[in-house]
């Protein structure tokens, strides 16, 4: 996969990028914390976002 790019070390992240990582981080963290609290297992967290990663990774690879 020699087409793929680090966006990180290839370009400097503006500061709105910077934010909106930031912002995605504090709220999938809130979100399992809500999800721990509700009594999910963790092994469900687990699987659901990494369905989700590979979702995303599918999409980007395709």
């Amino acid at each position: 996969m020699t087409n793929v790019t680090r966006i990180h070390h290839a370009l400097p992240l503006s500061n709105a990028i910077k934010e909106v990582v930031v912002d995605l981080d504090s709220t999938i963290a809130k979100a399992i914390d809500a999800a721990k609290a509700a009594g999910l297992p963790q092994g469900l967290i687990v699987s659901l976002l990494h369905g989700h990663a590979y979702a995303q990774t599918s999409i980007m690879v395709i």
